[in-house]
């Protein structure tokens, strides 16, 4: 589970960090680690998940170049939020995990901003809040892909360690 999460976050952080550049609105691209950090907060339930969402935030602050840890702290609120999401309503379906990410990509951009801004109230609130919105929903629609595509690669992991120790 470490290596598939390491791989699937150092692609997302490569994403992340390069096509948006490219775009003429970088609130169009999805926020993939943050549907990595709600994958592991609804599916995988632990200690290991929870230090895998923090190196997941902690390595966004490293390629981001942003304050060391702020992203490492919003992740992790989004990693718990996304857990007690799960126990509470005794769900892991794709639509759960997109509310979860919706909901989550708000939290930690409106987050980010207040903690970065010394929780400044910003001047015009529409210029934080479209763009977040609009973020939060293209995160949404794609969640169910990469949901599915984290559980394929886990399952082939499974299959490949179970037919190693046999």
């Amino acid at each position: 589970m470490i290596a598939i999460f390491s791989i699937a976050t150092l692609i997302a952080l490569s994403l992340q960090t390069t096509i948006p550049r490219l775009l003429p609105m970088a609130a169009l691209f999805p926020d993939l680690v943050l549907i990595l950090a709600v994958d592991l907060g609804l599916r995988h339930w632990g200690a290991l998940a929870a230090v895998m969402a923090f190196m997941i935030g902690y390595a966004t602050d490293a390629f981001s170049g942003s304050q060391l840890g702020l992203n490492a702290l919003m992740l992790m609120l989004v990693f718990v939020l996304a857990y007690w999401f799960s126990r509470v309503l005794i769900s892991r379906s794709p639509a759960i995990g997109a509310v979860a990410v919706f909901g989550g990509v708000i939290l930690q951009n409106v987050g980010v901003y207040l903690i970065g801004s010394g929780f400044a109230a910003p001047m015009n609130l529409g210029t934080v809040l479209l763009p977040t919105l609009l973020q939060a929903a293209v995160t949404a629609l794609i969640t169910p892909w990469v949901f599915g595509m984290m559980g394929w690669a886990t399952g082939i992991a499974r299959l490949r360690s179970r037919g190693q120790r046999e």
